[in-house]
């Protein structure tokens, strides 16, 4: 293997430019063809590939530096024949010297030489793509001035990109914009009709962005170089890239590829690059941010409620920063993906629905002896070999069972909001708060009302262990109607559950107690069940959340309502 120098090749009619990014490190694997450093000019942002393929052996430019063409960028290994690529590339720089003060000679097309030809002064004139080298179809990746704007000569229009490069594209002449004739996404190659300007002074010699040809392709075949088209004389004015042209985030091509495939609008990424570059890493920051809840898109602030000047949105003041080892010892531990997904949506839900919760207590006395009693004869049957196997049947299986006819006489429970409408659901699937070793998480009992205590009990068990063993389907934690979150034996008297949208309530269960209850002669004792009701305040009011749950209450005190 031979150590090959790899060189910048023709970048057109740039003196120097700027190293803004290293994009492989010695050591790395790299192809032919692929994407070394990022360096920018004035007015466009190229990528230099590598004319072959091999190891990197030592980089030799550092970020800021200035190179030019022949420029050492690095030393390759190389692989097979392709390593007199390097000693090729003298004779190239010689070659393109020749023909560079032959820029403004007739070698370009009829519509671009009209472009700079003289114009009257008040005529419309039509701005047409300059020369920009050995491009075809660059897309518009933005449109920098709208009908009605005065122009001078040399300000840029639009901004193009392909592959490896984007570039603002100048007026070759001054005045005001009648139509514009690109939009938007769209393709377009030299000699196209960018914008019908009005009252245009003499143009500028020339208007070309100075991007004579495709750095791979010069890179990959010297000779051709030969042939491509010539370096415009003259670049537009100097842009600062701290301050770009209108909304154009500053970015490398490659980084605004990533960004486009993870959907990431640039717009929203503070750079953390050369005066505030956007590199791959900040993409790949903000997105784990977004995913974590730490961080939001401009999309999203703007669906999020106005704030009027107290909230969250909200004005608060920022979250304390402590360094907790200045008081004792301390353990960092990562929070599982289940709490980091949960927290996210537990804290929009907290957010954006006004809760309120109703608390009461339902006398379970008879629904419980009964629970045991189908407890046991099933342990009897089981034990005789009568069925196939065990089936426990918890009080939640009943709980589900009687918010089903909860929701069916109180509709508005079973709904949801969408803008200004409120969807009424016609069916009745249930949800249930699951403890796992990760977290919490919420499968759902599809159409509850079309299944028996004994059923709904079954699939639970099958549930609950799928979410033990982390096998839980995303379809087994969708299409709920109304949650319900049992703290079963474990403890305590009444809690706010928070409502899991979109659903507009949720029931909280706590450990129920024997408690002495008057019957109007004497204090019974009463096995009793807390009931923490959370409501939407948006689309149910205090007396119909009442109602639901003394509503529930009866059906729990006398099951038999059920059936009514």
């Amino acid at each position: 293997m031979a150590l090959v120098d790899i060189q910048v090749p023709d970048i057109g009619d740039f003196d120097e430019v700027t190293v803004i990014e290293l994009l492989v490190k010695p050591g790395d694997n790299v192809k032919a063809e692929q994407s070394l450093i990022t360096v920018e000019s004035d007015k466009a942002s190229m990528e230099i590939p590598s004319s072959q393929a091999g190891v990197v052996k030592e980089v030799r430019v550092q970020l800021g530096d200035k190179v030019k063409q022949g420029s050492v960028v690095l030393v390759l290994e190389g692989e097979g024949a392709a390593t007199t690529a390097a000693p090729a590339a003298a004779p190239v720089a010689e070659q393109n010297k020749a023909p560079a003060p032959a820029a403004p000679a007739p070698a370009a097309t009829d519509s671009v030489a009209s472009a700079a030809a003289p114009v009257a002064t008040a005529g419309p004139v039509e701005v047409r793509v300059p020369d920009i080298g050995d491009f075809k179809d660059v897309a518009v990746i933005e449109v920098l001035v709208k009908v009605g704007d005065t122009v001078k000569a040399e300000q840029s229009l639009v901004t193009v990109e392909s592959d490896k490069a984007s570039m603002e594209i100048p007026s070759s002449v001054s005045g005001v914009i009648r139509e514009l004739k690109v939009k938007l996404g769209d393709k377009i190659n030299i000699g196209d009709l960018l914008a019908i300007l009005e009252g245009a002074a003499a143009p500028a010699a020339a208007s070309a962005p100075a991007l004579a040809a495709a750095p791979a392709a010069a890179a990959s075949a010297p000779a051709a170089s030969q042939t491509s088209a010539p370096a415009p004389a003259a670049v537009a004015p100097a842009h600062e890239p701290s301050a770009p042209t209108g909304n154009l985030p500053h970015a490398s091509p490659s980084v605004r590829k990533f960004a486009r495939e993870l959907g990431v609008p640039l717009a929203d990424v503070k750079g953390s690059g050369p005066k505030g570059r956007i590199t791959l890493d900040d993409v790949q920051g903000f997105t784990k941010a977004v995913m974590a809840g730490e961080a939001r898109t401009q999309a999203q602030v703007a669906k999020a409620p106005a704030s009027t000047g107290g909230g969250a949105g909200l004005d608060l003041l920022p979250w304390p920063k402590v360094d907790f080892t200045k008081f004792g010892p301390v353990e960092r531990k990562d929070m599982s993906r289940i709490k980091k997904i949960s927290a996210a949506n537990l804290h929009r839900n907290w957010v954006m629905i006004p809760h309120v919760c109703n608390h009461d207590d339902a006398d379970i006395t008879e629904l419980e002896a009964f629970r045991v009693l189908m407890n046991l004869e099933y342990e009897k049957a089981a034990k005789a070999g009568n069925n196939a196997g065990v089936v426990k049947i918890t009080m939640l299986a009943f709980l589900i069972k009687a918010s089903v006819a909860a929701l069916k006489k109180f509709p508005e429970f079973n709904a949801s909001l969408d803008g200004d409408q409120l969807v009424l659901k016609q069916y009745y699937n249930v949800a249930f708060a699951a403890d796992t070793p990760n977290g919490l998480v919420v499968p759902v009992i599809k159409d509850a009302d079309k299944k028996g205590v004994v059923q709904i009990s079954q699939e639970m068990g099958e549930l609950a262990k799928k979410a033990r063993d982390g096998k839980l389907s995303p379809a087994d934690m969708q299409g709920a109607c109304f949650t319900i979150s049992s703290l079963g034996g474990i403890g305590g008297r009444y809690f706010t559950p928070i409502i899991n949208a979109p659903e507009v309530a949720i029931l909280g269960v706590c450990k129920s107690s024997t408690e002495p209850v008057w019957d109007g002669q004497a204090f019974q004792p009463r096995l009793m069940l807390p009931l923490s009701l959370s409501w939407d305040h948006r689309v149910i009011d205090g007396a119909s959340a009442a109602r639901f749950n003394a509503y529930l209450g009866q059906i729990l005190g006398d099951f038999r309502r059920v059936l009514l």
